[in-house]
């Protein structure tokens, strides 16, 4: 009986549902072509209007304004329904195929009635999405900070001279002020002071502008780092100097800015640049520092003020303070000799600085007599206060007891002023040159170049970059760099000066390096005879052509660096003249074909092809040069398939690999040659769909920088069975990939310094709680994320809400850029 009843209500509640189905709510069947027809028609609408509104936001995004949150929102609101619309017109053929009795019905009622009521809910959705009225506003201005803080040391006698600029400044009469004084007195660190000084200003000023001037900047530099600094150098980069000059004065001329310009050499016209006179009216400061006093006469500034040298007091506290109290307590004489060496350095802060850290390890009495006698000794070669310094810095130099370190040293002078080397390309340098054996395991001679450039840090012949991967050279220093080598005519450095042509004062017959960096350079022909020439550095003029006289005369050339040269499209077959030729770098250039000559550079072990977007082939490379131990062609036009994947196992020699690759199944072959994989150093990942792609950190244990971009990537996993992660990758940046939830398996990368991700839709966090404490049981030393990440940018994510489930300390942290990233709130990063 009660089975009866159960099946009569279950039949009648069938009967109810088709009765509903074909004469109430049912109509979502017999509506369902005319609401598809409708969806069509609406969306089609929708995108037309996106179109529309995404090119007044791309124009006003050029104009240095930045989209409204609620205008993004929209957009990625329509994103999403145009996916619901794909998914609802796949289906299609199939359900209208079902329906019968006119429309009124389907052979599968139920699946149709749901198909119908979702179409249904996609138009309501669409439609809602269709803006009633013009959107006015798209828009808003870039908040710029007003002060970029800069960090300083604790400095002995700067107190009165802050206060005293200050004052200057603060003087309703005065508009600009000159800083001037030698080379190394501390007008940087005076500079620095006067900016962070600023930060205490409530509501003074609007914004405060750093800029680097240097002795060969041009006016194009100066006014790139003030668009830098207003956040709209990349809406500028094709203008000419004079656009960008009208629109910076468009933008100054209606804020109250404080321009600070650190080590002006020579008169900037500041009209040219774009930045308007201060006037009382506007209040606008202008303050530059300077070594000569002339320039603040050429600038007209309404005040001077000269940063002397320290006291003898003054300069006896600083040494102190920088050698410490251990060495001075090492021997009763010790103290007087350490006194000696203060009054040598002349109250220079920079030579007390650097001869206090060297003598800061030196604790017998031998050591500091030997140091007295060393500048006794080299004073002599410098007349001249300008010379004297040289002298002192010299000290430094003269004790590398490494030959080798020295060499290395002198040829950092190469690289232009302010320029920030990289620490790996150095290396490779060095390397080529013979400084370090290059014939040892391939990870010897990396690690020697390494403690090289430590030693080199530690003795203050160099100093750290804006990252722990670069080093670059304090002017003062390189000018004493430069003197070692002026004498004996060795060294031909002309970088950044302006030139469009091969100087004709160069003396070709002795010089052994040349460095013509970030010039203006477009042809060159024959030079004379160059028996001696090992280093030509050419990288970063605007070179379109060389002629193949130009190599035949330089028989002992070892490394030729043509970089950055976007015009230069090919290399004449005369370069296999350059029989001695051991590094040849062409990255970032538009060369097409390498040249046939190519095969009679039978020595070369380092060939540099990244980012040559132009290039077809490197077919054959096996054979033409058989000795190649670096080959990079990262980011390149030519990516690994099967033919070159054989022909790379077949280069011996090759101990360093930056490769492209767009197919999931060469990346696994690769993986699964141990000596291939090896040598891999950055990996380039483009355009590649596969559901899941593995890493394995054994195979790629060596790799240092992973970029990904323009790939769908559901899952990525890490094959870390026999290794705890990828101990050497530091950088890793991601764009447009879509696929994945979250990126926990940057946990593996312990050592990670640099992390981009832009433009990664599905993205929701970057650490996954549940999946990093499933690592972290399984490997236990994997827990703090980041604890070495020094620049993170998280750009154009729309669905991430949590970097980590705890917010990361980010304890290096020196730069961070968290652009249109809607759902992560303010709390989920948080710094010491």
């Amino acid at each position: 009986m009660g089975n009866c009843l159960s099946f009569q209500l279950s039949c009648d509640q069938t009967f109810n549902y088709m009765c509903g189905c074909l004469f109430g709510d049912g109509n979502y069947i017999h509506m369902m072509e005319a609401n598809l027809e409708t969806l069509e028609e609406n969306i089609a609408k929708l995108e037309e209007q996106r179109d529309d509104l995404l090119r007044r936001v791309l124009i006003e995004e050029d104009n240095g304004l930045q989209r409204l949150t609620q205008v993004q929102g929209w957009f990625s609101r329509v994103e999403r329904a145009r996916s619901q619309v794909n998914d609802l017109l796949r289906d299609r053929s199939t359900q209208t195929q079902r329906l019968c009795m006119l429309g009124y019905c389907s052979n599968k009622c139920i699946s149709s009635y749901n198909y119908g009521k979702n179409v249904s809910k996609c138009l309501r959705d669409v439609t809602a999405l269709i803006p009633k009225e013009v959107v006015e506003v798209v828009a808003q201005k870039i908040r710029v900070p007003k002060v970029e803080k800069k960090h300083t040391q604790a400095t002995t006698g700067l107190d009165s001279m802050v206060e005293k600029a200050w004052n200057s400044l603060m003087n309703d009469k005065r508009r600009s002020l000159g800083i001037y004084g030698m080379g190394g007195v501390g007008k940087t660190t005076l500079l620095s002071r006067i900016n962070n000084k600023f930060a205490e200003v409530k509501n003074e000023f609007d914004v405060v502008i750093w800029v680097v001037v240097s002795k060969d900047l041009q006016n194009e530099g100066i006014q790139n780092q003030i668009l830098s600094r207003l956040r709209l150098d990349n809406k500028r980069e094709q203008e000419t100097e004079m656009e960008k000059a009208s629109h910076l004065n468009t933008i100054l001329s209606t804020k109250k800015f404080v321009l600070l310009l650190d080590d002006l050499w020579s008169e900037v016209d500041l009209d040219n640049i774009g930045v308007p006179t201060p006037t009382p009216t506007s209040g606008s400061k202008i303050v530059f520092t300077t070594r000569s006093r002339e320039v603040c006469k050429y600038m007209k500034a309404d005040d001077e003020m000269k940063v002397d040298c320290l006291s003898e007091e003054e300069a006896w506290e600083l040494f102190r303070n920088i050698v410490g109290e251990i060495p001075l307590r090492a021997h009763q004489d010790i103290p007087k000799l350490a006194k000696k060496l203060a009054e040598k350095c002349c109250g220079l802060p920079l030579a007390l600085c650097v001869i206090g850290k060297a003598m800061a390890c030196k604790e017998t009495i031998q050591e500091w007599r030997h140091a007295i006698g060393i500048l006794n000794s080299s004073s002599h070669r410098f007349p001249g206060m300008e010379q004297k310094i040289l002298s002192i810095l010299k000290f430094s130099y003269d004790g590398l007891e490494d030959e080798n370190a020295k060499l290395c040293f002198v040829y950092c002078s190469l690289f232009p002023e302010d320029y920030e080397i990289e620490k790996e390309e150095l290396i490779e340098y060095w390397i080529c040159e013979g400084f370090i054996n290059g014939n040892s395991d391939k990870d010897a001679d990396t690690n020697q170049g390494h403690d090289i450039i430590g030693s080199l840090v530690r003795a203050h012949l160099l100093m750290d970059g804006a990252f722990t991967a670069r080093v670059k050279m304090h002017d003062m220093v390189r000018e004493m760099a430069l003197s070692i080598e002026s004498n004996s005519g060795v060294h031909c450095v002309k970088s950044g000066v302006k030139l469009r042509q091969i100087p004709e004062d160069i003396k070709w017959e002795s010089v052994r390096r040349i460095s013509l960096m970030k010039n203006q350079i477009e042809k060159i022909s024959r030079i004379p005879n160059s028996p001696n020439l090992s280093t030509f550095l050419l990288r970063n003029n605007k070179l379109v052509g060389i002629s193949g006289e130009f190599f035949r005369f330089m028989q002992a050339l070892v490394v030729l660096d043509l970089s950055n040269n976007d015009g230069l499209c090919g290399l004449p077959e005369e370069i296999s003249s350059l029989s001695s030729l051991q590094y040849l770098n062409l990255s970032s250039t538009g060369i097409k074909l390498l040249p046939i000559g190519l095969k009679g550079l039978r020595n070369l072990i380092h060939l540099d092809l990244e980012y040559t977007h132009e290039l077809q082939s490197i077919a054959g490379i096996s054979k033409s040069l058989p000795k190649l131990q670096v080959l990079k062609f990262f980011y390149s036009h030519v990516c690994i398939d099967v033919t070159l994947m054989e022909e790379l196992q077949l280069l011996e020699h090759l101990k360093i690999l930056t490769v492209t690759i767009k197919d999931a199944a060469i990346l696994e072959r690769i993986q699964g040659v141990y000596r291939l994989a090896s040598t891999v150093r950055a990996l380039y990942l483009s355009h590649i769909s596969a559901p899941i792609v593995i890493l394995n950190t054994v195979a790629l244990g060596c790799l240092q920088r992973l970029l990904i971009m323009f790939s769908e990537i559901s899952e990525i996993r890490i094959d870390c069975s026999s290794s705890p992660g990828f101990r050497n990758l530091s950088t890793v940046e991601i764009f447009n990939l879509k696929g994945p939830k979250d990126l926990t398996w940057l946990l593996f990368a312990q050592n990670l310094k640099f992390l981009v991700v832009v433009l990664s839709s599905s993205i929701e966090e970057i650490i996954s709680r549940e999946k990093g404490e499933a690592i972290s049981n399984v490997h236990p030393d994997i827990v703090a994320p980041f604890e070495r990440l020094e620049f993170l940018k998280l750009s154009n994510l729309d669905e991430l809400k949590s970097i980590c489930w705890t917010p990361p300390a980010l304890p290096r942290m020196a730069k961070f850029v968290l652009e249109l990233c809607p759902n992560l709130p303010a709390a989920a990063v948080k710094f010491p």
